[in-house]
């Protein structure tokens, strides 16, 4: 692991970025010590959002939390009802034995995506930026979906992009764009006192859960390029009521975000020009 002020690279790969990034993956990563992510401790922005909260007994989620610095340090301030969700059993269990009998905190073996509850707050910390791309629509789902009525997800995005993922990284307004409508904008700016090899390359955010919109994720089948992808997005769009569409990279992922949730008729009926298009909900 790298020392706590001093992270010479970023990326995470053992032998090859070409295996899927699965339990296995991340599990060999730690079984390894190959955590170039890992500060050490909880990011010093982070430490910020956590000291302005007021009530300690509202429950917050950290998926994706690897060794959880953010979650000993809600323990250290007496935070009541947190819970860390991580695929990695090595690292899971290592955090199961050091928080074993502790009330006030729960570690979860699972994959995020299959997750279920209700959280005020949910902490983005490296989590999104070790996601493949493709999977970044079901990312917004599913924070909409686990977040309560007044719920926020507030974190660390990476503005910046990287040679070797993971990590994964974005910018600015590819963000803007892919949480549009499903979320309210309270705070996106370049973090302030980011660790010093990060420094202007992290983007602080705190996003409030959009309680008057529809967020729903479909399959998609037919498409085979970025100009089909726009055309069959722009028709979506035109639906009454749809106030933003984003479909994965790999085109067979389609996320929208509507006033009221749109016929899956009416989703059909929009691409029936090609004979190929096919959308469906699970």
């Amino acid at each position: 692991m790298n020392t706590k002020e001093e992270i010479k690279d970023e990326t995470c790969c053992v032998v090859s970025c070409e295996r899927p990034l699965d339990q296995k993956f991340w599990d060999g990563q730690y079984q390894a010590n190959q955590t170039g992510w890992d500060l050490g401790k909880a990011s010093p922005p982070l430490v910020d959002l956590i000291d302005s909260l007021e009530n300690k007994d509202i429950s917050i989620l950290i998926p994706g939390a690897g060794n959880a610095y953010e979650a000993a340090y809600l323990v250290e301030k007496g935070f009541t009802n947190i819970t860390v969700v991580d695929i990695a059993p090595t690292v899971v269990e290592k955090l199961q034995q050091l928080y074993a009998g502790n009330p006030n905190i729960k570690i979860v073996l699972d994959d995020f995506f299959n997750h279920q509850g209700k959280y005020d707050l949910i902490i983005e910390q490296t989590f999104f930026c070790a996601l493949p791309p493709f999977m970044r629509p079901k990312y917004v789902s599913k924070m909409h979906q686990l977040l309560k009525a007044e719920g926020v997800l507030s974190g660390l995005l990476f503005n910046r992009t990287f040679e070797v993922s993971p990590p994964f990284g974005g910018s600015q307004s590819e963000y803007e764009q892919l949480f549009k409508a499903a979320f309210i904008f309270n705070e996106l700016k370049v973090a302030e006192n980011s660790v010093a090899p990060r420094a202007g390359s992290e983007l602080f955010f705190s996003f409030g859960r959009n309680n008057r919109v529809n967020v729903s994720l479909y399959q998609f089948e037919g498409i085979t390029c970025s100009g089909c992808m726009k055309d069959v997005s722009e028709r979506f769009r035109a639906i009454e009521g749809v106030k933003n569409v984003s479909m994965n990279s790999g085109f067979n992922e389609v996320l929208i975000v509507s006033n009221q949730e749109v016929p899956l008729n009416t989703l059909q009926e929009a691409i029936a020009y090609d004979s190929k298009y096919k959308i469906s909900k699970n």
